[in-house]
């Protein structure tokens, strides 16, 4: 079982071994994906860490069905084991195409091989995250890269193995980890192995929240809890005629010469996933302040400012190598500004004139 996905022109194939299954769309849920595969705007908003009502508002609006005892509990054993290995890939599925050549692969095993847990002893640790749950450890064996997941202290949920070349994932669960933590586990996996693999092909992916306004976008990036979640809403409450592309990992690329953004499935707790693209008209740079002022960086701060954006391994210095050409053409190319600011509608008003005098000027 395999379905191939065209993110930002990199097609990639996901491949499931039973007992893994594709949840099945319902029809609402279908009429909605296509709605997204043609980047209509069906009315998400950006959900900020203090607006956690908005959660419920989009998992509305995709259609989400929340399980509850009583359903559960007029399964048969048989339903119930199908549902806990039935894979939500609502998100990909507005970016999801028929056949094609693949940039690279990713397959979802049934457990952990007694040979990968046996070769630990040779693997080599080359990063640790683990201030924040969910923890990872990253290791090199073999030319390959392993990243070992923990959605929570002492519980291990599964091994990513990457081919030296990143054209090869497999991801290895671990037993009685089900559907909800697996997934959340794969999608990290599909990030790290698109990361590596795009890096070297003009292509970029930012920790950002974007909006569009008359065909062109703006795209809000700090430091985490600066607020380009609020932003964004801000703009989708006093821009109206503005649209949200994507809320947390959008995909640039550099195509003709021109910075293009794309809209992708990984847009953190704003299920925003429209198959959607524009032109970047401006980097805008958030931090919080007491005033609302708007700069201009010159070249080598907007290249700081981009570079610490940039959803990637720092630690493999081949791969930062090749993004750091892309990196430096955005900050020469596209207009980087730095937002000091107040959560609120002078913000919006601010930033937008900036952006686009900007765009008038030249």
């Amino acid at each position: 079982m395999e379905k191939i996905y065209r993110i930002a022109g990199h097609s990639i194939r996901v491949s499931l071994d039973s007992p893994w299954t594709f949840k099945a769309l319902t029809p609402a849920q279908e009429d909605l994906v296509e709605k997204l595969r043609r980047g209509e705007d069906i009315g998400i908003i950006p959900v900020p860490a203090d607006r956690t009502e908005g959660l419920a508002v989009n998992e509305e609006l995709m259609g989400k069905e929340q399980m509850t005892k009583e359903i559960w509990n007029t399964f048969s054993e048989s339903e119930k084991d199908a549902f806990r290995h039935s894979l939500d890939f609502e998100q990909y599925a507005p970016f999801e195409v028929e056949g094609g050549e693949t940039l690279f692969s990713l397959r979802v095993h049934s457990g952990v091989p007694e040979e990968l847990e046996a070769s630990r002893g040779e693997w080599k640790m080359v990063t640790a995250v683990d201030e924040i749950l969910p923890f990872y450890y990253g290791y090199r064996h073999n030319g390959n890269t392993i990243y070992e997941f923990f959605p929570a202290k002492g519980l291990r949920a599964g091994y990513f193995v990457m081919s030296a070349d990143y054209s090869k994932g497999d991801y290895y669960p671990c037993e009685r980890i089900g559907a909800r933590t697996t997934l959340m586990q794969i999608n990290t996996s599909l990030m790290i192995q698109f990361t590596f693999a795009t890096a070297a092909l003009d292509t970029i992916l930012l920790h950002a929240s974007v909006t569009r306004l008359e065909g062109k976008a703006q795209l809000f990036f700090g430091v985490s809890g600066t607020g380009k979640s609020t932003h964004s809403r801000l703009w989708h409450e006093f821009v109206p005629e503005s649209d949200l592309m994507n809320d947390d990992n959008p995909v640039i690329r550099f195509i003709d010469g021109k910075a293009i953004v794309f809209g992708s499935p990984w847009s953190g707790k704003t299920l925003c996933y429209r198959n959607v693209s524009a032109p970047v008209r401006a980097l805008v740079r958030l931090e919080q302040a007491p005033e609302n002022k708007i700069v201009r960086l010159e070249t080598l701060s907007a290249y700081a400012s981009v570079i610490a954006a940039v959803s990637t391994i720092r630690w493999d210095h081949s791969v930062m190598d090749k993004i750091i050409p892309t990196v430096e053409r955005a900050a020469m190319s596209v207009p980087c500004f730095q937002l000091s600011c107040r959560p609120d509608e002078e913000a919006v008003r601010v930033c937008r004139e900036a952006v686009m005098s900007v765009e008038q000027k030249s």
